[in-house]
């Protein structure tokens, strides 16, 4: 089945491994090809926040519905797939909570007061490096880097370091805020230039926190196994991972002054994501190859959504009702074809 299979996946973060488990349930034998290591997907917060994701960012009406339509998802995809959604909901707490609120009522977010901030009972959460492993078991992952693609009468060849070679007749490019792999059509290739790399450094924190998912106005605290984990910066425009000591400390620091609590000894993480203008993805086919790019720091929420509008492409179904706002030839998201 390696070497033949319906489906190659590039790319195991979270859109390319929740897309294949899809596709997977859905009958199709799928590949994943990955480098290994770790991932911006792996250190992520696996926070499932449209209502936070707004507070943060004052964002469009036709965005919030998609983050919204994403959520709502979630439960089914989780369930079928075997994997834990902590739905904890989430606290803000600091200062502009009045105004805060206010804009997520308008949204048509529940949203419940407390004396120090507002609760968003809706949002929710997944253990990102668990979720990820639970993906990865229903299809073949193969450690690896996909050198060059070819494609001759509408099959695909995926050639990979060490000479070895897969072929299908689908293909799908996940691959994060990484560079065009060579041989891939010139609109897919203008699209991933089109791609904005958004470095962002988290750190874990031993010790107690918040007991479910926190943000403050200096970042979030979300609980995790032997500790929390607080983030996360946005830098755009940066691809490198090396961890700044002194950025995480001042961080971990500012929230959890903001708590009134003791912060505890940080181990920061970097990871690159990917990002569009406009804060959606790009999904769907393009010049023959189906493309799943640009989250932002939104993957893990959106995943159920891409992972079904990828799924539906592959199967040629009619695509669902947000499948529109995705689509990697809306206009301004990259340059046209020479």
């Amino acid at each position: 089945m390696t070497g033949s299979p319906d489906v190659i996946v590039i790319g195991a973060g979270v859109l390319g491994l929740a897309s294949a488990a899809e596709m997977a349930a859905r009958g199709l034998s799928v590949v994943v090809v990955d480098p290994g290591g770790g991932n911006a997907s792996s250190i992520a917060a696996g926070m499932i926040a449209p209502a936070m994701e707004s507070a943060l960012e004052d964002l469009p009406p036709r965005v919030v519905a998609v983050l919204q339509a994403a959520r709502d998802l979630w439960p089914d995809f989780a369930a079928r797939h075997g994997l834990d959604l902590i739905q904890d909901g989430a606290d803000w707490r600091g200062r502009g909570a009045e105004a805060l609120r206010r804009r997520l009522e308008r949204n048509g977010f529940v949203v419940e007061a407390r004396p120090d901030g507002f609760r968003t009972p809706e949002d929710a959460r997944i253990d990102a490096g668990r979720a990820l492993q639970e993906l990865g078991r229903a299809v073949t992952v193969i450690a690896g880097s996909a050198r060059r693609t070819s494609r001759v009468e509408r099959h695909w060849t995926v050639r990979l370091d060490g000479d070895r070679e897969l072929h299908a007749p689908h293909l799908v490019v996940a691959t994060g805020a990484a560079g065009a792999i060579e041989g891939l059509p010139v609109d897919v290739v203008r699209l991933i230039e089109g791609v904005i790399p958004i470095r962002g450094q988290l750190a874990h924190v031993h010790g107690p926190g918040p007991a479910i998912p926190t943000r403050t106005p200096h970042g979030y605290v979300v609980p995790v196994e032997g500790g929390v984990i607080v983030g996360a910066t946005m830098e755009h425009g940066r691809r490198d991972l090396q961890p700044e000591d002194a950025a995480a400390r001042r961080q971990v620091g500012q929230v959890f002054d903001a708590l009134g609590l003791p912060a505890g000894a940080a181990s920061p993480r970097v990871g690159v994501r990917g990002a569009f203008a406009d804060g959606l993805p790009a999904v769907g086919e393009i010049d023959g190859v189906i493309v799943a790019l640009g989250p932002r720091r939104n993957g893990w929420l959106l995943a159920p959504l891409v992972a079904g509008v990828v799924a539906d492409a592959v199967r040629a179904t009619p695509p669902g009702p947000q499948a529109a706002s995705l689509r990697p030839d809306r206009p301004g998201l990259s340059a046209p074809a020479e």
